[in-house]
């Protein structure tokens, strides 16, 4: 017999860190190879991470909300290869952070919203938690470092709560609980409780609430912060007379359903032409490092898709070696997967270029910020019906928006425009025939 470590996964080239959301399988619990075993949380996606190993899963070293570096030991799986050391694991060590992210800021979420008036509390007095095999350092060790600084903060005596994490761990909605009771939280009825609704922070006449974050809109946070302290900002808008193309969906739309099976959106016509143009302009297709800036041959298209969580933007692989119609598939299948939570670890990483879609919001211009290590962001804006001059005469045009954000440091305006005019002028010139098969 041997025991095998499950380490917290990289889920995108960017992602140092990740939550687990929620565990799917027990302590005790026999686990087969590639069975889903956990499901983490970045700001890049939400997936359920399958397991290298067969055996059965003896420990669990990271409680459900809490966040950990990415390589971080999660979960520990008895094998019967003997393939692992008898020996205790070893802490993993930190993975290398890449040299242009040390150089910016890398702000910390707070772990909770801030002491509210009159919330200091005594400490708890509810019965201890049940003892175990452990030795004294039992209580400390159930508590996270966030947990541990949330109670501090609070004046609660944490280890006298009665933890409803998984093996009895104390959790931030513990200790948030025991604040607003004046006491502990009582103990869970399962190891794995169901997310309770927000609670509403005391506050004068209930005319203010604080809901709690989830662990994919902290992320998220996070990482926005981070890309506006990496990357220097600028941006630009032209507008596109797409009545060409606004004409031909509307004729073609139900017949390419009735053949292909797919619906037919505005997106893979806009990509194919976004393909095109980052190949006369390579360097909206780079990132950034001390030693140069690394040009990339290849177009990996992140697509933004909204969710009811936040945001996750899946990556169209090698987007300007599809024909058209495998593009509008593939482009449905991410979308569609990215909003049942279907996404893999490997739909998430490596994009290059990143394609936003703000219209479908209504949206009319927007200033979308850089997927970091990416140099640009493309977004789409609402298509309008609006007055607009042609030659002497005035006619009503399909009228779209287009909003780029780009790393000053790699590209300049000059370029940022020349290369949105690219996109304008084969948008409005578009024709049947400019399809890519």
């Amino acid at each position: 017999m041997g025991l095998a470590q499950i380490k917290m996964p990289q889920l995108g080239e960017s992602v140092t860190e990740g939550t687990v959301e929620k565990w799917l399988k027990s302590e005790g619990d026999f686990v087969k190879r590639d069975e889903p075993i956990v499901e983490v949380v970045t700001d890049k996606v939400n997936a359920e991470i399958p397991s290298p190993f067969e055996g059965k899963l003896v420990k669990i070293t990271v409680t459900e909300g809490e966040t950990v570096r990415v390589g971080a030991v999660i979960a520990q799986i008895e094998t019967a290869g003997g393939a692992a050391a008898d020996a205790p694991p070893a802490p993993a060590k930190q993975p290398a952070t890449p040299a242009k992210e040390s150089a910016a800021p890398h702000p910390e979420v707070p772990a909770a919203p801030a002491p509210r008036q009159g919330a200091s509390a005594p400490a708890a007095s509810a019965p201890a938690p049940a003892p175990s095999s452990d030795n004294g350092g039992t209580d400390r060790a159930r508590l996270s470092p966030a947990v541990r600084k949330l109670a501090a903060e609070h004046g609660i005596d944490a280890t006298a709560i009665r933890g409803s994490g998984m093996g009895g761990r104390v959790t931030r909605d513990d200790v948030l609980a025991a604040v607003e009771g004046g006491g502990a939280a009582p103990a869970a009825a399962s190891a794995a409780p169901a997310r309770s609704a927000p609670r509403p922070a005391q506050t004068d006449g209930a005319r203010e609430e604080v809901v709690k974050l989830g662990s994919m809109r902290k992320a998220i946070a996070e990482h926005m912060v981070r890309s506006l302290a990496t990357s220097p900002h600028a941006w630009t808008l032209q507008e596109v007379d797409v009545t060409n193309l606004v004409r031909y969906r509307a004729v073609e739309k139900e017949g390419f359903r009735t053949r292909h099976g797919v619906s037919l959106t505005y997106l893979p016509f806009v990509v194919q032409i976004v393909c095109d143009a980052i190949k006369e302009f390579p360097w909206l297709n780079s990132t950034w490092s001390d030693e140069g800036v690394v040009l990339k041959h290849y177009i990996n298209m992140g697509i933004a898709v909204s969710i009811p969580d936040g945001l996750i933007v899946p990556v169209l692989k090698d987007a300007d070696q599809l024909g058209f119609t495998e593009l509008v598939r593939s482009i449905n299948d991410l979308v569609e997967r990215a909003r049942t939570k279907q996404l893999k670890p490997d739909d998430v990483q490596g994009g290059t270029f990143t394609l936003n879609n703000t219209g479908s919001t209504g949206s009319v211009a927007s200033q979308p910020i850089i997927n970091q290590p990416q140099a640009a962001i493309l977004t789409t804006e609402s298509i309008v019906k609006r007055p607009v001059v042609i030659g002497d005469g005035i006619a009503v045009r399909d009228m779209m928006n287009m909003c780029l954000s780009f790393d000053h440091r790699i590209i300049d305006g000059m370029m940022a425009g020349q290369f949105l005019g690219t996109i304008k002028k084969r948008l409005e010139e578009w024709t049947a025939a400019s399809i890519q098969l």
